[in-house]
């Protein structure tokens, strides 16, 4: 595993605000952290990296044990948490020029071709001479990005790293993220947009309340769900007949020959619906299951709809 933890407990005063995670994260995964504001994902990263002590609990990160192996393991892990840290009197460029200088295991003959390369790839290169205080927030964003790129590295941690990017920023940082971990870097992103942690995370954990409520890929989060069947025929009365002999409660789709139903897919299986119907006759001209979105367990896991500062 890339981040693994067992018991992970942070508290302060009376109030847990981590409570006992058990997180798994395998390594070259493109990992969504995902959770409503205020759920713990950020002290969660912090502990991670050693910004913040665990009240309880064990961390490790690449293989080795946090903090103790802080000194080994942690060169090896890029970060954004929180926002990038900038000069916003100097470059973009001086400014990774300055970050680059604090890392005591790189050479200052390669110094410039590193802040270049990483400049380039987060799209920034046009502006590396400009002001970072003319940058917009979206170029801080990528500035950040690029400071976490500055050397090879085998886990990329990302707290929100789309925000303030326009469209065309997100798809860039987007392809990026899936980019490194085609090469092999395990890339951990806590984001509030769901649609982007669909398009380009292979697992997911879900935080609420500082409790872990749910882990896995997204097909098996998806799972776990509420799937909608939609049935097209001929004969509404006898599919609504068949529906209720399974335990479902059926209703007209808007129109006469359309007839829908809810159905949890770790009961009863879409296949068996079917063949129930085709068994009893009922002429199925069309016969569609959608499956519940990643916002829909969301708000099933947590409780609540997704608050967008989080």
């Amino acid at each position: 595993m890339a981040i693994e933890t067992r018991g992970l407990t942070k508290t302060f005063g009376h109030q847990r605000a981590v409570d006992e995670i058990d997180l798994r994260v395998p390594r070259g995964s493109v990992f969504g952290f995902l959770g409503p504001n205020g759920s713990g994902k950020t002290t969660t990263i912090r502990m991670l990296l050693g910004l913040a002590a665990a009240s309880s609990g064990e961390i490790r990160l690449l293989g080795g044990a946090m903090p103790e192996s802080s000194r080994d393991v942690l060169p090896r892990v890029g970060a954004l948490v929180e926002g990038p840290a900038i000069y916003p009197f100097l470059s973009g460029r001086a400014n990774l020029q300055r970050y680059d200088d604090a890392d005591l295991l790189t050479s200052r003959a390669t110094r410039n071709k590193r802040v270049d390369a990483a400049l380039e790839r987060v799209g920034l290169g046009h502006a590396a001479r400009k002001r970072a205080h003319a940058y917009s927030l979206g170029m801080k964003q990528r500035l950040g990005i690029a400071n976490a790129l500055l050397t090879p590295r085998d886990l990329l941690i990302l707290d929100e790293p789309s925000n303030g990017l326009d469209p065309q920023g997100t798809r860039e940082v987007r392809s990026l993220i899936r980019s490194l971990a085609d090469g092999g870097t395990t890339v951990f992103v806590s984001s509030h947009l769901l649609a982007e942690v669909e398009q380009m995370c292979d697992q997911i954990a879900v935080m609420s309340a500082g409790r872990l409520v749910a882990q896995g890929t997204l097909d098996e989060l998806r799972a776990q769900g509420t799937a909608h069947v939609r049935v097209l025929t001929p004969d509404p009365g006898a599919a609504r007949r068949v529906l209720e002999s399974l335990g479902l409660s059926p209703e007209t789709g808007g129109r006469d020959d359309v007839v829908t139903a809810e159905l949890t897919l770790n009961g009863l299986q879409p296949e068996t619906v079917n063949a129930a119907l085709v068994r009893a006759d009922v002429r199925v001209r069309g016969f569609t299951v959608s499956g519940a979105s990643l916002e829909e367990r969301f708000v099933a896991l947590t409780g609540e709809g997704f608050d967008v500062a989080g």
